[in-house]
């Protein structure tokens, strides 16, 4: 049955033309997402303003469990002391629960930008929670660390599929002049449920074992799991495109290498550069170089397994570049203001987490005003003011020693995530605004995946920054040179995100398939 709407006879909304007939497999509806645009008398395309119904169901359901996946990222790091006793295992050895799953996530997200057109939104939903659910479940039964690395593992691969299935769900679903405040809802997601984690973790190993941290979660991912395989209706009904298994054989070792290097190469000793993570990092760089170059030889027959024509877009590149900034500074910010507030000001680790947790909670807050602002205003005044304020706090941190009251890191901190909540909205939004559909998935793919990527980077360079220009007195070691040196490169760094800002605009989606500037 053709679409009822030709394909060449309007201009594209950023919503693919999907038919409204029950899938002959499951039964399910299809939602339709908005028509092409109806013109006015003087032919002014008039964009369509409501989400289709049960879109707005589809879009809650992820969400929900968008949180859920990610607050596991967080929750367990709080435990790890724990687990080092309980488990009979070095403080190197532990580490590799959070670094494993870093570098599952690394290696997965590249590959959802196929499967997100190669299978159906239920199908790719019901596949990340039952991943994320079978993990969970084996976490809180695992008789060994072994276990439960491999457990950790399989969260990750569910929960790699959920952010961009969440960001290309909502670039489907809503219209243009809506999707600011829809997509706001994702800060609440990328900001709140990673500040949570550490303090829900808290509370709970306090009165349970540290089991009980995937024991609390598995109950809601089942239930969120449950609901959409019974209710979730498909967004895209999924296509042909063929499995390029040298694709997936480059990406393992060059994005997992990159993110598995960057996350060490700190580790020499001494705060030197660990030569092994050079190396690593070295060969992932030449194994991406392959990557790319097979993925343009895959678009000369227009079936690449991770579409790089994004990169033709000026806004999504501009986009990228500013989320990779921005993630970079959180990440590394993350990780030194702790080392920080615990080893400078001598504060215990309760009171660390209720110092940076306010920020957490104020991007949560921040993101659907910020993304009303968006639709209203358009993506440069918000870019600049954030971008400007994120130089300021990182300055104002370089200045920061063994007086700084804790209510005034508490107030830089909060600025810190104003400015972030300013960037994260307009980029997400912004930049994939003007992808044709048929590049939504590759689109959120890249994203996350250059997101972790420069977290990865971020953190490795800020603490390596700040071990080399630590000074060493006999058995005492003075951090705050290097924190001083730490947060001064960062903010000149950021420098960069404010000169990108002054060139961010509203731009709408391309006519046609792939488009291109």
């Amino acid at each position: 049955m053709p679409s009822a709407v030709p394909e060449d006879a309007a201009p594209r909304t950023g919503s693919t033309q999907v038919i409204a007939e029950p899938d002959p497999q499951s039964g399910v509806q299809p939602i339709v997402p908005p028509a092409a645009p109806s013109q006015h008398a003087g032919g002014r395309p008039v964009e369509p303003e409501k989400i289709p119904a049960g879109g707005v169901a589809v879009i809650i359901t992820m969400l929900v469990a968008a949180f859920v996946v990610i607050l596991n990222e967080t929750i367990l790091n709080v435990a790890l002391p724990r687990l080092m006793a309980d488990l009979d295992v070095s403080a190197t050895t532990v580490q590799w629960l959070s670094t494993g799953f870093l570098l599952t996530m690394a290696v997965v997200i590249p590959i959802t930008g196929y499967v997100l057109q190669r299978f159906s939104t239920r199908a790719v939903f019901c596949t990340a929670m039952g991943l994320f659910s079978a993990g969970t479940l084996l976490a809180a039964l695992a008789p060994g660390f072994g276990v439960l690395l491999a457990a950790r593992v399989v969260q990750a691969s569910g929960t790699a599929m959920m952010m961009p299935l969440l960001m290309t769900t909502i670039l489907t679903l809503v219209p243009l002049s809506r999707r600011g405040a829809v997509m706001g809802n994702l800060s609440i997601v990328i900001s709140v449920a990673p500040a949570l984690g550490p303090t829900v973790s808290g509370l709970i190993l306090q009165a349970f074992s540290w089991r009980f941290v995937f024991v609390f979660v598995l109950p809601i991912a089942l239930a969120a799991l449950a609901y959409g395989a019974w209710k979730l209706t498909n967004v895209n009904e999924g296509g042909d495109q063929r499995f390029d298994i040298v694709s997936v054989l480059l990406s393992v070792p060059g994005f997992g290498g990159l993110v598995y290097g960057l996350s060490h190469i700190g580790e020499g000793g001494g705060g030197s550069v660990d030569p092994v993570a050079v190396a690593v990092i070295a060969g992932a760089v030449v194994v991406l170089a392959v990557f790319v170059a097979r993925q343009l030889q895959l678009q000369r027959r227009d079936a690449p397994f991770l579409d790089l024509r994004t990169f033709r877009f000026p806004m999504f590149r501009i986009s990228v570049a500013i989320m990779c900034i921005a993630m970079a500074v959180l990440l590394g910010s993350a990780i030194i203001l702790p080392i920080y507030l615990q080893s400078v000001l001598g504060l215990p680790a309760v009171v660390t987490g209720l110092v940076v947790l306010p920020g957490g909670l104020l991007m949560g807050v921040m993101g659907p005003i910020v993304g009303r602002l968006f639709d209203r205003l358009g993506p440069r005044p918000l870019t600049v003011t954030g971008s400007a304020l994120l130089v300021i706090v990182l300055f104002m941190f370089a200045r920061m020693d063994t007086t700084t009251p804790v209510w005034l890191v508490v107030v830089l901190y909060l600025m810190l995530t104003l400015g972030l909540a300013l960037l994260f909205t307009p980029c997400f939004t912004g930049g994939l605004n003007p992808l044709p559909p048929r590049l939504y998935s590759h689109g959120s793919a890249i994203l996350s995946t250059l997101q972790q990527v420069a977290g990865a980077a971020g953190t490795a360079v800020l603490i390596s920054i700040m071990s080399a220009a630590a000074v060493t007195t006999g058995p005492r070691v003075d951090l705050v040179p290097g924190m001083h040196a730490a947060f001064t490169v960062a903010a000149v760094g950021a420098l960069a995100a404010v000169v990108l800002s002054l060139f961010t605009r509203r731009e709408a989606p391309v006519t046609g398939g792939h488009g291109g500037h």
